[in-house]
């Protein structure tokens, strides 16, 4: 039987919307035993441009993780680099729970010495700082670069090629540059149609954060690991029905 993995998006999808975001995991990746299903928000849409709408995609994530579990899948990964709802799903659930910012964050320090966020715009740099803060690795960030173009959740970068690809190159140029990064993490899974394009024009590694947390959900199931609930302790008393009424 295969492993079912529920990927989170947490925001609205479209049909057209879906086939970009699947895309980010493209079929060759998946290995055999593995399926991945995508999930978007079921009502709510949150740019992450405030810590107000950092709270709302907290529960826009929660709620799609309880709900994975309760399916019947044995991973969640969370389909956003802020990471949202990371640690209260990991001390709800006991299924593996992978994020992309922090499985970024932390294999670009196995890399380099340094390694720089390039990201879309200077809104989501709070986002940044919060995570890393809470995983102690402020010392290895070179630099957080933005090239203040507003995110498009519905299209992405489709359409943009031409203009976001060369800004995002000489961003990061100027973090390898300037600001002493090894390694390029882009800032959103929204941007993972510009990898392929910064791996080959950059002299350092581009880590694409979404897949990247997908092979580690695969690695998990293959050794059998999970969080700690040591770390990640249940509550002591549930109260979903309260939070979120159909789940």
């Amino acid at each position: 039987m295969s492993k079912r993995i529920k990927m989170i998006f947490p925001v609205p999808m479209t049909e057209h919307t879906r086939e970009m975001v699947e895309s980010q995991v493209p079929p060759e990746l998946i290995r055999p035993g593995f399926e991945v299903q995508f999930v978007g928000s079921k009502r709510l849409m949150s740019l992450a441009n405030s810590y107000y709408d950092l709270s709302v995609m907290e529960m826009i994530v929660l709620e799609a993780g309880m709900q994975a579990e309760a399916e019947g899948f044995d991973a969640v990964c969370i389909n956003t680099v802020s990471d949202s709802a990371l640690y209260s799903l990991r001390s709800r659930l006991t299924i593996p729970v992978i994020s992309p910012g922090q499985s970024a964050f932390h294999v670009a320090c196995m890399l380099g010495h340094k390694f720089s966020i390039v990201t879309m715009w200077d809104e989501w740099k709070p986002m940044y700082r919060k995570t890393l803060r809470d995983y102690g690795l402020e010392q290895r960030l070179a630099s957080v670069r933005a090239i203040n173009v507003r995110p498009d959740v519905q299209e992405l970068l489709a359409g943009k090629e031409e203009i976001v690809f060369g800004k995002l190159e000489t961003a990061a140029r100027q973090a390898i540059e300037e600001d002493g990064a090894d390694v390029i993490v882009l800032g959103s899974t929204t941007m993972h149609q510009s990898h392929r394009f910064l791996v080959e024009h950059l002299p350092v590694p581009v880590i694409n954060p979404g897949v990247l947390a997908y092979k580690l959900c695969e690695l998990f199931l293959d050794l059998g690991l999970t969080h700690s609930k040591h770390a990640f302790p249940a509550p002591e008393r549930l109260q979903d029905e309260l939070l979120f009424p159909a789940v």
